[in-house]
């Protein structure tokens, strides 16, 4: 008769267990509006694919859920900015931030993704073995650092630094007697009412802010560097309003399809003739301004519409403000801030209680995730972008960044349809490797063609893209429907091993 083996004792049986990396098939990185609409497709399109989600924060809903200023909402129409697969609910056009989160944590307890979130798990590194074939990524949960393997790695952050938003340095600002605030990090004991309030910035941030604070400060002013384009559409779509009898799965698809194409053709029309674009746009801004408004001042940016984004605004209201008095804007620079406010390079010195710095975000590409491909660093710049959602180089890795010039979603949707299209080919063939090579014919372009702040002060960390296809970032939702979700996966560039 054998002898039995010994039972380990348990502090044995712990080690053991520590051990054993768990593995996944899929494992997405963040979970916001991107990683649950990347796990939700993966699970109900490709059954039988285990899928974890680590999610940095203790709370799902990325941007709407950290972001909690005034009037936080999105800039692009629910329409398209809501899923495809999942229509978003409403006739409102352009949602407060409290409805998006509540329609992206009810898309993730619908479609199970939910249960596979697991908060506070930092991704710091990610390590492919093309001998295993196999992602190993490195998280630090609980003050310890982990790992987990995965066969493919979805990387569905975006592209913001969570931690920290960009915040130039004003001189003096520490003679200001009264409170500065970051929009990304919004005290919630903060109490405006009744109080002169300076936002600082332009941006779409800065125009959200605005009208939101208007009526409850004594003031608002807005005080810009250089202006943007503002442009006004309506809080609630007129189309989806008219169709409002007709049954969703009727009425949705007009309607999104109806933005998308007017997405798309003022893109092109703005791009093609500028000089009618900027003409149009200013002849709406003077309609909504007060008499004698110099709008060439503080509406007339130096550059031409998209080479920024666009800021929209839902009926009107930032120019409602200013029509009221409740707000102003001031368009000049900063020299210093006094005790009482902010001395400008004019001379003139405004007054505040609170100055928010509306000044922009801080990119971090990939979460700052390190990467190594068999024991070599990966170094982004040095890799190009392939229908931007995958890199040359990196096996098993695609990532969702959405449009500048359209809804991120819209190409969110496109990313997760790709994934899974290479999901249900490698089963096919039996292949467990996918990987596109740099070509050293294609010329290399900046990963954004974007001229706005936040984009070019992180150029040089990024990607690039090449000068064709399918190395070029088009930026038309309807060139990439054809090239993303119906063009042959198998293109002779992607290769399955």
């Amino acid at each position: 008769m054998s002898t039995p083996e010994p039972t380990p004792a348990p502090e044995d049986q712990a080690q053991q267990a520590e051990a054993q990396v768990e593995h996944v098939d899929v494992l997405v990185v963040g979970a916001g509006l991107s990683g649950i609409g990347a796990a939700a497709q993966v699970l109900s399109r490709v059954p039988g694919t285990s899928v974890a989600v680590l999610e940095g924060r203790s709370a799902s809903g990325g941007t709407w859920d950290l972001f909690r200023y005034p009037g936080i909402r999105s800039d692009s129409d629910m329409f398209t900015f809501g899923y495809r697969w999942r229509p978003w609910p409403s006739d409102t056009a352009l949602a407060d931030g409290g409805l998006i989160l509540d329609y992206v944590r009810t898309v993730a307890r619908e479609y199970d993704v939910e249960r596979r979130i697991r908060y506070d798990h930092w991704v710091s590194a990610a390590s492919w073995s093309s001998d295993e074939r196999r992602w190993t990524v490195t998280y630090e949960h609980e003050g310890r650092e982990q790992q987990i393997t995965c066969s493919m790695l979805w990387g569905a952050s975006g592209y913001y630094d969570y931690d920290q938003g960009h915040a130039p340095e004003f001189p003096g600002v520490e003679e200001f007697g009264g409170q500065v605030v970051h929009p990304q990090f919004w005290p919630e004991d903060l109490d405006y009412s009744g109080k002169k309030v300076v936002v600082i910035g332009s941006g779409a941030t800065a125009i959200t802010l605005v009208p939101a604070m208007a009526g409850t400060a004594e003031h608002v002013t807005m005080l810009q560097r250089s202006p943007s384009y503002v442009l006004t559409r309506p809080g609630t779509d007129p189309v989806a309003a008219k169709l409002s009898r007709l049954p969703a799965k009727l009425k949705q698809p007009v309607v999104r399809w109806k933005n998308i194409l007017e997405a798309v053709v003022s893109y092109q029309l703005f791009q093609r003739k500028p000089e009618w674009g900027k003409k149009l746009i200013r002849d709406q801004t003077v309609k909504q301004l007060p008499d004698g408004f110099d709008v060439d001042t503080h509406f007339r940016p130096a550059y031409n519409p998209w080479d920024q984004r666009l800021c929209f605004v839902p009926d009107g209201d930032l120019f409602r403000s200013i029509r009221k008095g409740e707000a102003s804007v001031v368009t000049d620079t900063i020299e210093t801030f006094t005790e009482k406010g902010i001395r400008l390079s004019s001379g003139e010195e405004l007054e505040a209680d609170v100055v928010v710095t509306a000044t922009g975000l801080k990119l971090k590409a990939f979460g700052g995730i390190r990467f190594s491909v068999d024991g070599a660093e990966v170094k982004m710049h040095e890799t190009m972008a392939y229908k931007s959602l995958m890199l040359s180089g990196i096996p098993n890795f695609v990532y969702t960044i959405g449009y500048t010039n359209a809804s991120w979603t819209l190409k969110a949707d496109l990313v997760a349809d790709f994934a899974v299209r290479v999901l249900e080919e490698m089963r096919e063939r039996g292949a467990s490797m996918f990987v596109v090579d740099k070509d050293p014919t294609v010329g290399e372009r900046p990963f954004m063609d974007f001229q706005s702040g936040y984009v070019v002060r992180a150029l040089d960390q990024l990607p690039r893209q090449g000068d064709r296809a399918p190395w070029m970032l088009k930026q038309n939702y309807l060139t990439d429907l054809r090239t993303i979700r119906h063009d042959k996966i198998d293109d002779g560039v992607l290769v399955f091993r």
